[in-house]
């Protein structure tokens, strides 16, 4: 076994190997950017080597680089996690060459699965199943259209040397198949140094269910079973989920030999994922094999009982597999979130910040979190922004997810948003819990997973005015005990006004919109009861307030909710849903409502990818006008009505700060007008 490794990479990963390395008693040497002089992974590393600037083609990307810090801290092997080079055939050949063991495959095996168009061709000839596609060299824009074309709309577009989503693009149509064309390959280009492409028919209803592979160097392989990674948004996973639901034993099988099968045709060696798409008929499709540890290995892992990253260091030191096929068996269920700084409501943007408040469930035999971030630290824009893995377990699928939607409540942040609310929502709508599981589960089920509906309203918002009502009548008792005066009106938490009922008037931001909230108290002492009147309803309220728990009895129907504090706003966690709101802050007729300066605002801390029409252009709305990329994935902002843009304030290559104003639009009604 090795003495010390270096790990190429950094955050959740980096930290993930660290902690396996100490267990084996192997030393770790980290390496950062400027960005990360300070972060958890070096922290934690027992050595660490400074790279270089904080974009990653300035640090984590630069193979010399990273090559001198192994060799100038002696390090025997490189584990490169996933992302930045754990994928890259030239840096594995550099490896060799320096005699430093790749804890990962080997270059043949890197290069036959790097490029998707080769790989299917290997694929094939092993007789693994495909998806219909153009698979071709010939990187033509009217051979790719053909090809799209004749397939049939909608198809799907996905760069060669491509991963986690990035340069893929679903076209649903002849006219949108340019831009999206152009899109991916950018994007590709930016993330892969490459921008060539293949078509693939696009299934509207599949699974995503992949096979975790892992081979050794003697001839042994084995596959540590499956994992459902439908749930997704641009093409990234949400939520994963072992073993997949409904998957037989048959299917299994199948899907589990077609994997070693695609491994064994490349002279596989280590941990390596082949992904399927599982159509509705039990038919599926090999979709790429990634030639690295997942993201989402850690809920194979629980449900297996097995340190995969243990398995890669033993395997890279030239051990045998640990187990063989027989000797491994699935034990209950398993789900894994990613907790992203990110906001759903803006089609997942991606968010910068610090992380002002961090508070994690406590790890149990039941809850994991794998996290590279610590209360202070800054999400940055430089690199992904997921802030950390929560993955539970539990004896079934049922009380898997109990725990998920459990831990999901005791998750806080602050600083940022984050897709917690998104998650606890997700997880806890009936299609997810009944596992009706597609690669479109997101856009079918929005409404359900965003409530944006009036019946949602109409059952949240007396909950919400209740948790108001109760805190300030908590604040109240409080201050009337540091009084010391049992006799002064403001020793009652009754909402006390000299001749007036007794009521409190607010409004609460809920769902984005602003609602009048009247209570009135209309009994006290022990199970005060409080009238709750909306636009809309007047509801009977009783409720009691201990720590974050809050009991709610609305007209007779009792539930419980966790509630969590964000700066100024508030999450609610009921059975059903997660909400937030706040008290609307007063309207001081300071704002002016005439002021427009007909621009678009940067939506996040970036850079300008490229402008796409010219000033003075006549546009039509929703028509791209210009593109922003920021933690490796692209931002298109489109036209907000017919008309023209006069002006750019930046151009291709400038970094924008977040709420900067990128151009000016002349609307044509606006410019007419005039």
């Amino acid at each position: 076994m090795f003495t010390k490794i270096l790990i190429a990479n950094r955050g959740e990963i980096a930290c993930r190997v660290i902690q396996t390395a100490r267990k084996l008693g192997i030393r770790t040497v980290a390496v950062y950017s400027d960005a990360d002089r300070e972060s958890m992974h070096v922290n934690m590393a027992d050595e660490a080597v400074y790279l270089g600037p904080a974009p990653s083609r300035e640090s984590y990307l630069v193979v010399e680089k990273v090559i001198a810090a192994a060799l100038q801290t002696g390090a025997e092997a490189i584990h490169p996690g996933y992302g930045f080079l754990s994928e890259n055939a030239e840096f594995c050949r550099r490896c060799e060459a320096e005699n430093i063991i790749f804890i990962g495959p080997p270059v043949k095996a890197i290069e036959a699965m790097g490029s998707k168009s080769a790989a299917k061709e290997i694929m094939g000839a092993a007789g693994v199943p495909l998806v219909p596609g153009y698979h071709g060299e010939d990187q033509a824009r009217d051979i790719l259209k053909k090809s799209a074309d004749d397939m049939g709309y909608p198809v799907l577009l996905k760069a060669c040397a491509g991963g986690g989503g990035k340069g893929m693009r679903q076209v649903w149509s002849e006219a949108e198949f340019d831009e999206a064309l152009n899109a991916a390959k950018r994007e590709s280009m930016n993330s892969f140094n490459d921008d060539a492409m293949l078509v693939e028919k696009y299934l509207t209803q599949p699974r995503h269910v992949e096979i975790q592979v892992f081979c050794d160097n003697h001839g042994n392989a084995v596959h540590v079973f499956e994992r459902d990674c439908s749930v997704q948004r641009r093409h990234q996973k949400v939520i994963e989920e072992a073993p997949a639901p409904g998957m037989d034993p048959a299917l299994r099988e199948a899907m589990g030999e077609a994997a070693i099968c695609a491994a064994k045709a490349i002279d596989y060696a280590g941990a390596g994922t082949v992904e399927f798409l599982l159509d509705q008929d039990g038919s599926f499709y090999f979709m790429e094999m990634n030639t690295r540890l997942q993201v989402e290995h850690p809920v194979s892992e629980m449900i297996s009982g097995q340190d995969l990253v243990e398995w890669q260091l033993r395997v890279a030191a030239n051990e045998t597999l640990p187990l063989s096929q027989d000797q491994l068996h699935i034990r209950g269920h398993a789900f894994e979130a990613r907790i992203y700084a990110e906001d759903p409501e803006q089609d997942f943007l991606p968010v910068t910040g610090t992380l002002s408040f961090l508070q994690a469930p406590e790890n149990s035999s039941h809850v994991r979190v794998d996290t590279g971030v610590r209360q202070g630290d800054e999400v940055s824009v430089y690199y992904d922004p997921m802030i950390a893995k929560l993955i539970v377990w539990d004896e079934d699928r049922d009380k898997a997810l109990s725990r998920l939607t459990k831990a999901l409540s005791e998750y806080r942040i602050s600083g940022m948003t984050t897709n917690i609310e998104f998650l606890y929502n997700l997880a806890s709508c009936a299609p997810f819990r009944e596992a009706q599981l597609d690669t479109g589960f997101i856009e079918k089920h929005h409404s359900v997973i965003f409530h944006d509906n009036h019946q949602d309203v109409a059952r949240d918002l007396p909950i919400a005015a209740l948790y108001i009502v109760l805190t300030q009548a908590q604040a109240a008792e409080q201050q009337a005990q540091r009084s010391g005066d049992p006799s002064s009106p403001w020793h009652t938490n009754s909402a006390w006004r000299l001749n007036e009922a007794h009521t409190h008037c607010f409004e609460l931001n809920f769902h984005e919109q602003v609602h009048a909230v009247t209570v009135e108290q209309i009994s006290q002492g022990a199970g005060t009861r409080y009238r709750i009147t909306t636009a809309e309803q007047s509801v009977d309220a009783q409720g009691t307030l201990l720590g974050n728990e809050l009991v709610a009895n609305i007209n007779g129907y009792l539930s419980r909710a966790t509630v969590a504090s964000h700066d100024d706003s508030f999450s609610l966690y009921t059975q059903d849903s997660a909400l937030t709101f706040k008290l609307a802050q007063p309207d001081l007729g300071e704002s002016n409502d005439d002021t427009d300066p007909g621009g678009l605002l940067a939506p996040m801390n970036g850079t300008v990818v490229t402008l796409l029409v010219a000033p003075n252009q006549n546009v039509e709305k929703g028509e791209a006008l210009m593109v922003m990329e920021a933690m490796k994935m692209e931002h298109t902002l489109r036209a907000p009505a017919d008309g023209c843009v006069s002006a750019f304030y930046y151009q291709a290559g400038e970094l924008v700060d977040g709420g900067s104003e990128l151009l000016t639009f002349d609307a044509t009604d606006k410019v007419e007008s005039e």
